[in-house]
């Protein structure tokens, strides 16, 4: 086999996708190692889910009769990811930390690490694909669209992509726990990971609360009537319906409230009622910091597609590329945009690269 000799170190979660892709490399011949990544230093008496999922790590890896290695990489992620996360709520934007974990800790500490302990490629669970053209190497969605993630891997460089693997590029997620099952893998039915990145699925007030200080204001309808109060602005989004705590307000209809605006220095969010209102509605969005996944000179302009959120659908859009923003127009509305979210643009199902939406614009 040509792959006989290849070391590829796997990043090894505990989870269903990245024990299949051990699986499927050590299928092909590879050399395969894996590498467990502790990110997240919890505090005494918490439940320590990293432990767990270490555990379910280490038995996938005794099945496979290969080595699994242990890296904390607790610091760098606190220093290059949890202090931007927590910088960016303080300014009361909603930021992505799953992003900036893939470009810091998944895609530079993880491979600069692997590297060093013999790793010719590193791979990993996730639902995307590569391609290689003109000596650059593209990121391209999944075969699974429901899946796909190459959202949340946009900020990482092409270059670091030529020595990473994805052998789950051409698979369903029901084909992935189908083979875990065959396998007697002991985490085939999984639950996938959700909340912040390594730090696991928690109440976010009360998380936040330990770094952030909140304070009570007011929650304004669109005509600046004060009908009601929440815990701190800072904890709302665009877009959101729960934990307002807003009903039966005098003279309006029984219809849910979203949340299409919010003031930090005022601590004041601003409603308004129904599922679509024009107020939660944009027509274009400014982006800030585009990175490009392969060094490209900014064209003026590009038809393209945007992608606003995970699983949000793609539109068509025209971006045009300022001096020190991209300004991108919609072909039909988005509904609910985040300033601090990411927009990330593509084309012919290849990921480019993408930013930090800065702010929405309205009809």
């Amino acid at each position: 086999m040509t792959n006989i000799n290849k070391t590829v170190v796997v990043g090894m979660s505990g989870g269903v996708d990245s024990s299949v892709a051990a699986y499927l490399l050590q299928k092909e011949g590879y050399n395969v190692q894996g590498l467990f990544m502790q990110n997240w230093q919890n505090e005494p008496g918490e439940v320590c889910t990293s432990e767990l999922d270490f555990k379910d790590a280490s038995k996938v890896c005794d099945q496979l009769n290969i080595p699994l290695h242990k890296a904390n990489f607790s610091d760098e992620y606190w220093d290059r990811v949890f202090k931007e996360f927590l910088s960016e709520h303080e300014k009361g934007r909603t930021p992505n930390p799953d992003i900036l974990c893939n470009r810091e800790i998944k895609f530079k500490s993880f491979l600069d690490y692997a590297i060093k302990i013999g790793a010719d490629h590193i791979a990993t669970g996730h639902y995307a694909r590569l391609e290689q053209k003109d000596n650059h190497t593209l990121l391209m969605r999944s075969k699974d669209l429901n899946k796909d993630q190459t959202y949340f891997l946009h900020e990482v460089s092409g270059n670091d992509f030529a020595k990473c693997l994805f052998p789950l590029e051409g698979l369903t997620k029901s084909e992935v726990r189908e083979i875990a099952e065959i396998n007697n893998f002991i985490n085939h039915n999984k639950k996938d990971s959700v909340g912040i990145c390594f730090v696991g699925e928690r109440n976010l007030k009360d998380f936040l609360k330990r770094f952030i200080k909140f304070e009570k204001g007011d929650i304004k309808d669109s005509e600046g009537n004060i009908i009601g109060e929440h815990p701190g602005s800072i904890l709302y989004t665009q877009g959101q319906r729960q934990g307002l705590n807003v009903g039966g307000v005098k003279n309006k209809p029984e219809l849910p409230w979203y949340v299409y605006d919010k003031n930090i220095e005022l601590n004041e969010i601003y409603v308004c009622q129904g599922e679509f209102n024009n107020l939660l509605m944009s027509s274009g969005l400014i982006m800030e910091k585009m990175k490009w996944i392969n060094p490209t000179k900014n064209p003026k302009k590009l038809s393209c597609q945007v992608q606003v959120r995970h699983r949000g659908k793609p539109i068509e859009c025209i971006a045009h590329f300022l001096d020190d923003e991209v300004k991108v127009m919609f072909s039909e509305n988005i509904r609910a945009i985040a300033p601090g979210q990411s927009a990330v643009l593509y084309k012919n199902n290849q990921c480019l690269g993408g930013g930090i939406i800065a702010k929405a614009l309205k009809d």
